[in-house]
């Protein structure tokens, strides 16, 4: 239980580093994740759409 905390603690520490050091690559990041996420999802509603056509 204590690993698993202290990984979540540097993972945080990392992503508040990355953000105040490289805010545009961070962002940038951050949109391909949202974009991955949304392609994701379209091509699930399209399987279901042809699956229930």
């Amino acid at each position: 239980m204590k690993v698993k905390k202290v990984a979540t603690y540097v993972a945080v520490a990392f992503v508040a580093f990355y953000l105040f050091t490289k805010p545009a690559e961070a962002a940038s990041a951050v949109n391909g994740v949202f974009a991955g996420i949304v392609k994701g999802a379209d091509q699930l509603a399209l399987f279901f759409t042809r699956v229930l056509t």
